[in-house]
């Protein structure tokens, strides 16, 4: 089996395509769901912590000294980084349930008598 050939029937499988596309919108969503939590979600939380932006908080540890940049650690950009998990993680969540209650619910068979009871039925038939 030539290369060409192999590595064509393992990119057309149906798991290889949808991982692709599901990582596609994946990255996507993660773009809107970013700027969800850095232009709506942080800027009403910093007007209830009285304006703090969560973006600029960090603790220096050395000032800047000529050419050399400061070093800094960033926090409130973690911070808004697990608000970004949080809400990206409730939104899969509320869409994987939506899409369980589109599924069909599988239809239970009813179940009919045990081979125990067909037997004590013939038992009591033959009796009469």
């Amino acid at each position: 089996m030539s290369f060409m050939k192999e590595f064509r029937e393992f990119a057309m499988r149906g798991n290889v395509v949808d991982m692709a596309v599901g990582v596609i919108i994946g990255g996507a969503f993660g773009k809107i769901v970013s700027s969800l939590v850095a232009d709506v979600v942080m800027p009403v939380l910093g007007v209830f912590t009285g304006g703090v932006d969560f973006k600029d908080l960090k603790w220096v540890l050395a000032e800047k000294v000529g050419e050399t940049p400061e070093v800094a650690v960033n926090y409130g950009v973690f911070i808004q980084n697990i608000f970004d998990f949080i809400i990206v993680a409730f939104a899969i969540f509320m869409m994987v349930k939506g899409i369980n209650k589109l599924k069909k619910p599988a239809v239970e068979e009813p179940k009919g008598p045990t081979q125990e009871e067909l037997l004590a039925e013939i038992r009591d038939l033959l009796k009469k």
